[in-house]
């Protein structure tokens, strides 16, 4: 049943332009690296090293 629904689903699934540009998607996942780089470095900062 479930594999059915799949194939009709892929079947019927229209090949041109994807929803989103995979630019913004590798945009989006940069800025939420750079956030999180930037979120690392500030909680380690002024601490001195081991």
């Amino acid at each position: 049943m479930l594999s059915t629904a799949i194939t009709l689903a892929a079947e019927t699934s229209e090949h041109g332009e994807p929803a989103v540009h995979p630019y913004v998607i590798g945009a989006i996942a940069l800025a939420l690296l750079l956030v999180l780089l930037a979120a690392v470095v500030s909680f380690g900062g002024g601490r001195e090293h081991s």
